[in-house]
């Protein structure tokens, strides 16, 4: 099926339909933020799932009733689906924690105004593309009969699921109120998750012991958090996400875009980067 099957479009962005709609869209506009609101921003497969891993074991000292006990949507959802209507979000405790895979632009009024929190991860644009192209695969509510080649030239284009992942983080890295924003990169997170997950618990104001820290990073590695049930989409329907042909905790690794892009395709893609990037003052960590 085509984007025109699948996708609605929401301030010049696709996004599938099946978690979007005007009543879920009009809910998130209207949202109001608390100062004390912590927000996991990310563009789709840049190491959401492992924040709301981490963030919610980070505020809870360790303690791993929640990751153990909530799908990873109830306990950090995204605010801008239709199912995070139910969840009665107005009545939690603080601090409250939400994701997002919008561009900051696209953020609600009460953001701009409250100013609360925000974990901005990014991740090396080869591999989320390898990533989302199979993620796309094992979906019924994302565009998934296109060829590869087809796919990268949507994704370079800003055509994909939730816009262009250079529109993305540079409106994310420009964001106002930087000293509310925290950036870290999914490649910072696999070469050092103790000290990552002490960086998070410093800027969340969260002070933790080294032995916290380090039963936190244990608990957060790619291979323990896949066995997690509550995290690993397992209780997700199999007519919204096959994962009987592939599981959505995929690899969790660096570099696996080497095993997916031609040469060609990377030589597109670095030149597409080196256009598109070349203003950005930031070290990411791939580079």
């Amino acid at each position: 099926m085509t984007e025109a099957d699948l996708y609605i479009q929401y301030k010049g962005i696709y996004l599938p339909s099946l978690v979007h709609t005007a009543y879920s869209l009009k809910q998130y506009e209207e949202f109001i933020f608390r100062p004390d609101d912590i927000i996991i921003a990310t563009y789709p497969k840049s190491g959401t799932t492992w924040m709301q891993e981490i963030v919610p074991l980070v505020v809870s000292g360790g303690d791993p009733e929640s990751v153990e006990s909530l799908p990873n949507w109830d306990r950090v959802p995204w605010l801008e689906i239709h199912q995070t209507s139910d969840l009665a979000l107005s009545k939690r405790p603080p601090p409250r924690m939400f994701a997002t895979h919008f561009h900051h632009n696209m953020m609600p009024p009460s953001f701009f105004e409250v100013k609360p929190k925000v974990i901005y991860v990014m991740r090396n644009p080869k591999d989320v593309f390898t990533s989302s192209f199979h993620f796309n695969g094992m979906t019924t509510f994302l565009v998934n009969e296109m060829s590869q080649s087809e796919y990268l030239k949507k994704f370079l284009e800003g055509k994909a699921a939730y816009g262009s992942w250079f529109d993305h983080v540079k409106g994310w890295l420009n964001a106002e109120d930087k000293e509310n924003v925290m950036y870290i990169a999914y490649e910072e997170m696999i070469t050092d998750l103790k000290d990552s997950v002490s960086r998070i618990s410093r800027f969340l104001e969260k002070p933790l012991d080294a032995d916290i820290v380090e039963k936190i990073a244990d608990r957060c590695l790619f291979k323990n958090m896949k066995q997690n049930n509550m995290s690993n989409y397992s209780a997700v329907p199999e007519e919204f996400m096959g994962q009987a042909k592939l599981d959505f905790l995929r690899k969790g690794i660096v570099g696996d875009w080497k095993n997916l892009l031609t040469d060609a395709e990377v030589e597109l893609f670095d030149a597409i980067y080196q256009n598109k990037m070349k203003d950005v003052k930031y070290e990411f960590a791939w580079d």
